[in-house]
C-alpha cells in the first residue's frame, strides 16, 4: 500500500499535469479570451457550489473578508484573461515559458506588501530570469505581444498567490475559491455588459467548445483548485512549489505533441526557457535549504 505522502505526491503531479493541460484547452477553444474566462469561472462556481452543498461547508464570512475575496477574484480573472489572450496572440510554449517568472514577481511583491526583508539572492536570480527572457525576446520577437501579456499574467498570478496565502490561514480554501471565482464572474459580467457583448450569439457555443469548457472548469479549475489544497496537508511547501514549477515543462511537451509545427520553437527559445525554469527551481531549493538550517 502507498503511504499518504506518496499518494499525495503522485496526486500533486497529476494536478500539475492538469494545469499544464489548461493551456492546451485554451488554444483548442475557439472563443476569445474574455468570454472564455467568463464561462470558465461561471461553470467552475457551479461545480464548487455543488461540492460545498454536499460537504455542507458554511459560507458565512465577514463583510470585510467577502470584499477581499471578490477583489482577489478580479485579480485571478485578469490573470486568466491575460494568460489565454497571450496563448491566442502567440502560442502555448511562449506563454508558459514567460509565466514561469511568477515566482520572482512573488519574491518582489512580498517585501512590498508585507514588509518582508528583500532577499538579495532572489534579486540576483531575478536578473538571470531577465537574461532568459531577453534570449526569448531576441529570437521570438514576432511574439512580443504574447510575451508582454504572459509577463503581466505572471505578475497577476504572483499577486494573487501572495494575497491568497493570508486568506488560507483563516478560511476554508473551497469557500475562498467559491467567492473569488464568483467575484471574477461579477466583474467580467460588468465588462461584457458595458461592451454590449452579452447577446444571444454570446451564449451560442459549439459542441466542441462546450465540452472543452466543461473539462476546463470542472477538472482543470474546480477539481485542481480543491485537490491542490488537500495534498498540502501531507507534503512540505518546498515539494509543492518545486512540483508546481514543472507545469511549464508538462505544458510545453504537451503543446509540441498536440500542435506539432505551430509549437516547435527555435533552439535558442528552449535555452531561454530552460534558464528561466532552472533559476526558478534553484530559488525553491535554496529557500528550502535555508529553512532547514534555521530550524536546526
Amino acid at each position: 500500500m502507498l503511504s499518504d505522502n506518496t499518494k499525495s505526491y503522485l496526486h500533486l503531479h497529476l494536478i500539475v499535469f492538469i494545469w499544464g493541460f489548461t493551456a492546451i484547452l485554451g488554444a483548442l477553444i475557439s472563443l476569445d479570451a474574455l468570454p472564455l474566462v467568463w464561462f470558465r469561472m461561471l461553470f467552475a462556481v457551479g461545480f464548487i457550489a455543488v461540492f460545498i452543498y454536499f460537504k455542507k461547508l458554511p459560507l458565512r464570512v465577514s463583510k470585510k473578508s467577502l470584499l477581499q475575496f471578490i477583489f482577489a477574484g478580479l485579480i485571478i480573472a485578469l490573470h486568466w484573461f491575460t494568460f489565454f489572450k497571450a496563448i491566442k496572440v502567440s502560442n502555448v510554449s511562449v506563454t508558459l515559458a514567460c509565466l514561469s517568472t511568477g515566482a520572482f514577481f512573488a519574491s518582489l511583491l512580498e517585501p512590498i506588501l508585507y514588509g518582508k526583508k528583500v532577499v538579495w539572492y532572489e534579486v540576483f536570480l531575478g536578473i538571470i530570469v531577465v537574461f532568459g527572457l531577453y534570449i526569448i525576446f531576441n529570437v521570438e520577437g514576432n511574439y512580443w505581444e504574447g510575451i508582454i501579456l504572459a509577463l503581466i499574467s505572471a505578475f497577476l498570478s504572483a499577486l494573487f498567490a501572495v494575497i491568497n496565502s493570508k486568506f488560507v490561514k483563516e478560511h476554508d480554501a473551497t469557500v475562498i475559491s467559491f467567492y473569488e471565482l464568483a467575484g471574477g464572474v461579477f466583474f467580467f459580467s460588468i465588462f461584457l455588459l458595458f461592451g454590449n457583448s452579452i447577446n444571444a450569439d454570446f451564449f451560442q457555443l459549439t459542441t466542441q467548445d462546450f465540452v472543452y469548457l466543461l473539462i476546463l472548469s470542472s477538472v482543470c479549475t474546480a477539481y485542481a483548485f480543491i485537490a491542490s489544497t488537500s495534498v498540502m496537508k501531507f507534503l512540505s511547501p518546498y515539494t509543492v512549489m518545486l512540483t508546481i514549477n514543472l507545469e511549464p515543462i508538462y505544458g510545453i511537451i504537451l503543446a509540441v505533441l498536440i500542435f506539432k509545427e505551430k509549437e516547435q520553437m527555435s533552439f535558442e527559445f528552449y535555452i531561454g526557457a530552460l534558464i528561466i525554469l532552472f533559476t526558478v527551481l534553484l530559488n525553491v531549493i535554496i529557500k528550502s535549504r535555508k529553512k532547514a538550517v534555521q530550524s536546526h
